[in-house]
């Protein structure tokens, strides 16, 4: 079943969070129509490599090409008219940044991912219902409210000083007249009259103007609190989501609600400069005793000016984390000499800024780090932000050729530094740039989330495990020093980031099950993982009991491993995977001879074996177990072909497939046999098929079980024959001699 197909089969709760991410940048319409195609491409990848995505940007054309000529022979024409527009939209957007759609893809497909392993929750996880909280829901709203509240007293204000404008130019004309008459016409009551009328006109302008000032401080007062309030937690909380999806977490959202927000309290702010410039004016053509404007107008100007400079400085903020394209799941992991890319954003769009303000970007710049490694940037690394590249026209700049170099100052450290100590050494990207805008001149900083800076691949497991107890455990962007001495993580929300781990990587979560195999993994015993807090030491330091690997080690390989060969079969929930030998025995005890489970090794790296349950003569129950098969072995012959072609020779010497039922009763070619690639292996006779005399050989998985033992058998008991060997005795002898050559 497809990715989509399980999406539309999901509560209405859930297909509303669907909805909320599919919008004219990627509309559901294609996602729909081309489901089978958009999911079979690697758009993770194209991300990262423009190349790749401009193929994969004209092979989409190329689809809605064909779905426009099947509906155009069906006459449906609402549905031509859509996907006419979608076209001319996909192309106007994304021509000139084939990467973006590329992002946009598989940011959608990897939140379809995360819902759907949600759905599979028995609740929702303690981290991703905080990120949900209604009263965050309500927070934004109100903010958008009081922002388009401001921006019209703003516009208000415009026309009460135009008014003011104009009553003052009527004073000065009538004053003006009056003044240039002769002194003796002065004395008529007429006159008297007049003096009397622009005496009232005075007061009416005294009173104007301190109507005008008292709303220009209610705008700044509302601006004010606003900014320092509502707006500085919706800022937070953005950047609090920014790093859970960073580690796997739900899709961050609501940029664009706070670029438009910023902006338009930017414009209120430089209208609010405007106006009172223009009383300015006012102030030099009249004054009187008691004139607000000279007063008043100083200290607003300052305030307005006070709250630009703190506007700017929290726009300029760090869009996309850096990350290496050969790792795009991974963010915030460094490789020396590897490019990585980095996105950033002004929240404040103006036209009046594109092309003006060009990005410096540096590492560890005036912040001390626990490293003795000092680093330097090579490649671009100083750019201009502009409207052009980004496909919603955000005022942004991406770095995309940007690579860490380790000074050699500090390459002869390395050697001193433990296996640990490189990966929990946190580094800083920082940029600076600045505005000069209506005669203010405004100097902006920011940095990315910490970074750990690797020179060997190897290190990168450690290295992601340092960025996920980082983001997890606290929203301070610059705690440098935080590894000196990390706390201890919730472990109900570490096991959430787990299942994370799983469901952005490998497309599918864990449910509640294999959580608590992983909880009683970690603690070493049943615990209420809601209360219990987890050392950084036994999550990634310390080697789990009696083995030689620490817990995350051994999880990161099975992620390598199912991401690598067995992804189909862990896509459509066939691997139970994390169940210990115990629970395994429990679970088998009662079923038909012949059920099995898949499920990962606890003592080898990177492995997956199955059992399966049998019944003796005498009718007591018996387990089987194989051999791990590790991603060796899974190179050589497809899982599924393993599982279809398995033989054990038992005790009347003839092989047979002891695999009948997935547990808990699933037929096993009903649940593998579109995984199957290709027809059940047969050895051909050599004038069939085997060239030069050969005789033709295929991979047969084999193991062989006594007969003389009604214990459990130990792996080595069901270690496999060569498949090559077991091919050329099975076509030449008799399963006798099989039995005594084994």
């Amino acid at each position: 079943m497809s990715q989509w197909s399980q999406v539309q089969q999901l509560e209405i709760k859930f297909l509303e969070q669907v909805d909320q991410f599919y919008d004219d940048n990627f509309p559901m319409e294609i996602r729909h129509l081309l489901a089978q195609w958009i999911e079979s491409q690697d758009w993770e990848a194209a991300s990262n490599n423009e190349a790749m995505a401009t193929i994969l940007l004209q092979n989409l054309l190329i689809q809605v090409d064909e779905q426009l000529d099947r509906v155009s022979q069906e006459k449906n024409l609402l549905l031509i008219h859509n996907l006419k527009r979608t076209r001319k939209l996909l192309q106007g957007k994304y021509h000139g940044n084939p990467m973006h759609i590329a992002v946009i893809i598989s940011n959608c497909l990897r939140e379809e991912r995360r819902i759907l392993a949600a759905a599979s929750m028995p609740v929702q996880g303690p981290l991703e219902k905080s990120l949900q909280n209604s009263v965050v829901s309500e927070r934004q709203r109100n903010v958008e409210h009081k922002v388009s509240a401001i921006k019209n007293s703003a516009q208000m204000t415009d026309q009460d000083v135009k008014y003011l404008e104009d009553l003052q130019e009527e004073f000065d004309f009538r004053y003006k007249t009056i003044q240039s008459l002769e002194q003796s016409d002065k004395n008529s009551a007429l006159i008297k009259q007049e003096m009397l009328a622009l005496q009232a006109m005075l007061n009416t302008l005294d009173f104007k103007r301190k109507e005008v000032l008292c709303k220009i401080g209610r705008v700044i007062h509302e601006i004010d609190m606003l900014m320092s309030n509502m707006l500085t937690e919706e800022l937070l909380d953005w950047k609090r989501r920014q790093q859970i999806a960073c580690i796997g977490g739900p899709l961050h959202g609501g940029l664009d609600q706070l670029q438009n927000c910023f902006t338009l309290l930017a414009e209120s702010l430089f209208q609010v400069r405007r106006q009172l410039e223009k009383l300015d004016e006012l102030l030099t053509r009249l004054t009187y005793d008691g004139d607000p404007i000279p007063v008043q107008r100083p200290q607003l100007l300052e305030k307005a000016n006070f709250l630009l400079y703190n506007l700017f400085r929290n726009s300029f903020v760090v869009e996309r984390q850096p990350c290496m394209p050969t790792h795009p799941q991974r963010p915030m992991v460094l490789k020396t000499l590897i490019q990585f890319t980095v996105k950033l954003r002004l929240l404040i769009k103006l036209p009046e800024l594109n092309y003006q303000i060009r990005v410096k970007a540096t590492i560890d710049k005036n912040v001390s780090t626990v490293s003795n490694r000092r680093f330097i940037l090579c490649g671009t690394h100083m750019k201009a932000m502009n409207m052009d590249e980004s496909a919603n026209g955000s005022l942004s700049v991406e770095f995309r050729h940007l690579q860490p170099k380790e000074m050699k100052s500090s390459a002869g450290s390395k050697g001193n530094e433990g296996p640990h100590m490189v990966t929990e050494e946190l580094h800083s990207i920082s940029f600076e740039t600045q505005v000069c805008l209506y005669g203010l001149t405004i100097n902006l900083e920011t940095s990315s989330l910490p970074v750990v800076m690797i020179s060997n691949v190897s290190q990168l497991p450690n290295a992601w495990a340092s960025i996920i107890w980082y983001n997890l455990s606290t929203n301070d962007p610059q705690n440098l020093s935080f590894f000196n001495n990390p706390p201890a993580a919730a472990l109900s929300q570490l096991l959430e980031v787990l299942s994370w781990q799983f469901s952005s990587y490998v497309g599918r979560g864990l449910n509640s099950e294999q959580l608590n195999m992983l909880a009683e993994k970690l603690t070493g015993q049943q615990v209420n993982y809601n209360d219990y807090q987890l050392s950084w030491a036994k999550f990634c330091k310390e080697h789990l009991p009696g083995k030689s690997f620490t817990f995350w080690v051994w999880l990161e390989a099975i992620l390598d491993l199912i991401k690598k060969h067995i992804l189909p079969l862990w896509i459509d929930g066939y691997i139970m995977g994390f169940v210990s030998k115990e629970k395994e025995r429990i679970l088998l005890k009662d079923k038909t001879p012949g059920t099995f489970l898949l499920r990962f090794s606890e003592s080898n790296l990177g492995g997956i074996t199955f059992t399966w349950v049998d019944q003796l003569e005498n009718g007591d129950v018996t387990f089987h177990s194989v051999e791990p098969y590790n991603k060796g072995r899974l190179s050589a012959l497809p899982f599924a072909d393993i599982l279809r072609d398995y033989k054990v020779i038992m005790a009347d010497n003839v092989p047979e497939n002891p695999l009948k039922y997935l547990y808990p009763d699933i037929p096993k070619d009903k649940a593998f046999g579109k995984h199957y690639s290709c027809q059940p292996n047969e050895v051909s006779k050599p004038s069939d098929g085997g060239g030069k005399g050969y005789v033709p050989s295929v991979f047969i998985p084999i193991s062989k079980i006594l007969n003389d033992s009604t214990d459990p058998h130990s792996p080595s008991d069901l270690l496999p024959m060569s498949p090559s060997v077991y091919a050329v005795l099975r076509e030449h002898l008799s399963p006798t001699v099989i039995e005594t050559a084994v």
